[in-house]
């Protein structure tokens, strides 16, 4: 009689394990990579600027979740590939097959891995990655009090609550050529000139700029051309420590918690049905009245007043088009389907590496790091282009994030399959 087993606890373990440890030498590998790139990088420009080594550590170290939250995908899709590439071309799933055991015993194991990794990585993007960055935006907020050179580069436009500096060329805390725009106490605006503006650290005052040669010109909100006008070779411009902080302060849906994420999406969901259900209305309003000129006539007074009302009903239903595909709403809902499908990925990984990992001939763990990292690229690739196709063609945001998962899924369970039925 045929003796035919279907699970062996051992077989189990030795996946498991197996599995495990290539997992964890591609995620240092993946880990290193996106330290590199999107912490060092970001150190070393805060060194630059003087800031303590101390704090530059605080700020990487906190900034370590969203590494890790990256990392494991990518590390669970190349440490499957590299054991079942190895055990498919030193035969030992020939001789697991051969002993009366089924694939089964192959899945099982690599699944429970992509399981557990994906909730580890849910739980570092969802719980820590927020945490962490409330950390790294307090720190930053006294680094900057410290070091308001922070802040201002070269040739670019920066934004404080109620001030926009415009600089030109910054070398240390000296900069030429620079251009602010704000408001005055009394609700005036306000336009500075300078040729040249030296930076200083204003203690709890904020940020002050010395200015030399200055030409500054203020109108009224309501009145343009009621405006006064005034130069001075040295002029003193302060930028008061909460506008400051309003550059550094604010959090987006990447740095808060899915629960925080679907609040959010709510509440603006909710304001956005009250500005739509007035912008139809309006145009309603437009409609009837525009009907009521089309069906009586030019005895009506709305006769001659029909191409105006046309053109306002036009308006009113692009506007609420434009409310309707609000931008910023979009971004949350994107943001949010994609806490879930990047760790998530792991699991859809596994399904596509075991897959290909039974295919393998030779030099097993060689060629499944090879192709790990090949899939990495193609997966990194179609999850932004599903995020710019959302945003800017407003895609569905489940699709757009969650579509490089279930094309792994499909792709692995179809070539399982093919396998299978060999």
């Amino acid at each position: 009689m045929e003796n035919k087993r279907s699970a062996s606890w051992t077989m189990f373990r030795s996946i498991f394990f197996e599995t495990l440890i290539s997992f964890l030498v591609a995620f240092l590998f993946f880990f290193f990579v996106f330290f590199v790139n999107q912490l060092l990088l970001m150190a070393q420009e805060i060194l630059t600027k003087k800031v303590p080594f101390q704090q530059v550590a605080l700020l990487v170290l906190f900034s370590l979740p969203s590494v890790v939250a990256m990392s494991a995908p990518f590390a669970s899709l190349v440490g499957t590939l590299m054991t079942i590439g190895r055990m498919t071309s030193d035969n030992e799933v020939l001789v697991m097959l051969s002993s009366g055991l089924s694939y089964r015993n192959i899945f099982i194991p690599a699944i429970t891995i992509g399981v557990v990794i994906s909730i580890l990585s849910f739980l570092a993007n969802d719980i820590l990655l927020p945490a962490g960055t409330v950390q790294f935006t307090r720190l930053y907020r006294r680094i900057l009090v410290s070091t308001p050179a922070l802040e201002l580069e070269s040739n670019s436009v920066k934004r404080f609550k109620d001030t926009v500096l415009v600089t030109g060329n910054v070398e240390n805390t000296s900069i030429d050529d620079i251009l602010i725009l704000d408001k005055t106490s009394d609700g005036e605006r306000r336009l500075i000139m300078a040729r040249n503006a030296e930076l200083r650290d204003g203690g709890r005052e904020g940020m002050s700029l010395d200015l030399t040669n200055a030409f500054v010109q203020t109108s009224k909100e309501v009145a343009r051309q009621d405006y006064d006008y005034a130069s001075s070779s040295f002029l003193r411009y302060l930028i008061p420590q909460d506008d400051l902080m309003q550059a550094v302060s604010s959090i987006g849906p990447r740095e808060m918690s899915s629960t925080d994420v679907k609040r959010e999406i709510k509440t603006q969901e909710d304001e956005l049905g009250v500005r739509l259900d007035e912008e139809y209305n309006r145009a309603l309003s437009y409609a009837l009245s525009l009907e009521t000129a089309l069906r009586y006539g030019p005895q009506r007074e709305e006769w001659n007043q029909r191409a105006n009302t046309m053109s306002s009903f036009v308006k009113g239903i692009a506007t609420a088009a434009v409310i309707k595909n609000n931008r910023n709403l979009l971004i949350y809902r994107l943001e949010y389907y994609k806490k879930f499908s990047i760790p998530f990925g792991a699991l859809s990984f596994v399904f596509l590496a075991v897959s290909l990992g039974l295919l393998a001939k030779k030099s097993g763990q060689t060629v499944g790091f090879i192709f790990g990292l090949i899939i990495a690229v193609i997966y990194w690739a179609l999850l932004l282009g599903g995020q710019t196709m959302g945003i800017r063609l407003g895609y569905s945001p489940f699709w757009s994030m969650w579509f490089p998962n279930i094309l792994a899924i499909s792709i692995g369970l179809l070539m399982g399959i093919i396998r299978i039925r060999r």
